[in-house]
């Protein structure tokens, strides 16, 4: 059928404040009264109801002259299920650039069975937050990181304390793991990495013309690191022979989903900007409902679901709406549009209504209740979501700014944004320099420290469309759905926006779908 009907359902329904799955939309596309059907299904629907079912649906056809409403006799049939091997046409391999379809085409999908479905929220510390800013809340944020970072290299290394190294004799073979303090360059032009440990710190010269100086331009202070070398003869400097990130191991394998399951990763929508693409939202939302996009079981936002205020400078002269809970009320509405049978997760960003110190915290009840439509899944900025045996670290990605304003282009730029995260994979942090741009909240525990190895990692922030694997692990950054705003022109910010990428969850495969 053509995708108009479909569609101008959805929005019918989206007008009188429902969302509905997709095979309900299917059911009502294929009557012969639409219309007639629908307000049979409205008038129905119970008070509480937020969403249209095939079940709602069913009933009003009952209640109806099948002869004269439904345009052909349907046999009930056992929703499909694939059996996860890949149709080479749905999608490539990851590469370089991304693969770009021409939007949407018409049809629609096959109802999935939700008794297949698995998610689960790893890392979430929406109502943990123990910090109050003083000083030894700082020390135990940094004692936690050198702790669960230091375990993933101290097997490396025969590792000593910063005072034992200091007591040790000039010439000995000595290493050490901990925090990077300081990096300068010598007047002979060396470097030297100060590093600290929970005993002190201890200087370590990386010369020049060895292989592995070009490892320096990568490093972030507060990150950790392992070095080995010598200790001069005075015992008052070691010179480095190797050094070791916490990294992902070049042997890393990935799960995969038992069928052929699909995800969309997506991020920056800003609803309330002048500059929001609802029509690009819209046509995404309807592809969702078609049959091309049947396997799309879950959606992931990656934070800014609002254009906020008072995020720059300047920014209430770009709003279309000014007041930060009907941008919010706005974004429910956008939602609806949306199938009501996709499972839905969502993190927080730094245009969002929460506070912008990391690791930030979800949603409050307020704003939960504005989007209930949905009844997504809100979790903290960063948390990992396992979906059908595949874990998605997710975080809204404010630290990718540093990392690319502090490394060599070739290692991390905007054009780029996944290079940038290979970074933050092979720190093993999502946010390791403190005292930047990124803010840092102390807690009792380090939320941001990348402990277990994920499979996905999406990001978003930076308005930029780019995704590629490092050491078998999928990094996606997502673009926006935004257009440039005059503030974006002033900093040289050309976004990538109406993309949605689409990840096989079953071989990890992307496709991106441009809706712009």
């Amino acid at each position: 059928m053509p995708l108009e009907a479909p569609a101008r359902i959805v929005s019918e329904l989206t007008s009188r404040g429902y969302n509905a799955e997709r095979e309900a939309v299917t059911q009502l596309a294929s009557a012969d009264q639409t219309d007639a059907v629908l307000e049979r299904v409205l008038e129905e629907l119970p008070e509480d109801a937020l969403v249209v079912r095939t079940e709602h649906v069913e009933s009003a056809l009952a209640g109806l002259d099948s002869e004269s409403v439904i345009s052909s006799s349907r046999s009930e049939s056992d929703p499909s299920v694939s059996t996860g091997t890949a149709d080479p046409t749905d999608g490539g391999s990851v590469s370089s650039s991304p693969v770009e379809t021409g939007g949407y085409s018409g049809g629609s999908r096959e109802p999935t069975d939700p008794d297949l479905r698995s998610l689960e929220i790893v890392g979430d510390m929406t109502g943990e937050s123990t910090g109050t800013g003083e000083y030894e809340d700082f020390v135990s944020v940094f004692r936690d990181r050198l702790e669960k970072l230091g375990s993933k290299l101290r097997g490396r290394v025969n590792h000593r304390p910063a005072t034992a190294i200091e007591d040790m004799p000039g010439g000995s073979d000595v290493a050490m793991v901990g925090l990077v303090n300081d990096v300068r360059s010598t007047a002979s032009g060396h470097w030297l990495v100060e590093l600290e440990d929970a005993t002190g710190t201890f200087p370590w010269l990386v010369m020049k013309d060895r292989e592995y100086v070009d490892l320096v331009d990568e490093l972030l202070c507060d990150e950790a690191l392992a070095m080995q070398g010598t200790l001069s003869d005075d015992s008052g400097i070691a010179f480095v022979d190797s050094m070791y990130f916490p990294d992902v191991p070049r042997t890393y394998e990935p799960s995969t989903a038992d069928r052929h399951v699909q995800a969309a990763l997506i991020s920056d929508v800003h609803v309330g900007s002048e500059e929001f693409m609802e029509d690009a939202w819209n046509a995404f939302a309807d592809w969702l409902h078609t049959e091309q996009a049947q396997h799309v079981e879950y959606l992931l936002i990656a934070g800014d679901m609002v254009e906020g205020v008072g995020v720059y400078p300047d920014q209430d002269e770009e709003l279309e709406i000014v007041d930060i809970y009907e941008q919010y009320e706005a974004f429910n509405e956008h939602l609806k549009r949306v199938p009501g049978d996709l499972e839905i997760v969502m993190i927080p960003g730094n245009h969002d209504a929460v506070r912008l110190a990391e690791p930030q915290p979800g949603f409050d009840e307020e704003l939960r209740s504005i989007m209930s439509a949905h009844d997504p899944r809100i979790v903290s900025n960063p948390s990992t979501v396992t979906v059908e045996g595949v874990s998605v670290l997710m975080y809204h990605g404010v630290s990718l700014d540093e990392v690319i304003a502090e490394l060599p282009e070739d290692k991390a730029s905007y054009d780029d944004p996944h290079k940038a995260m290979y970074q933050l994979l092979k720190k093993r942090h999502v946010a390791p320099q403190f005292g930047g741009h990124t803010r840092l909240a102390p807690e009792e525990e380090d939320y941001l420290v990348v402990e277990d190895v994920p499979d996905v990692f999406h990001t978003g922030h930076v308005h930029k469309l780019g995704f590629g694997k490092y050491h078998n692990v999928l990094a996606i950054n997502s673009g926006c759905w935004q257009a440039q705003t005059d503030f974006q022109k002033s900093v040289n910010i050309d976004p990538d926006a109406g993309y949605a990428p689409i990840v096989d969850l079953d071989t990890l495969d992307v496709t991106v779908q441009k809706f712009s």
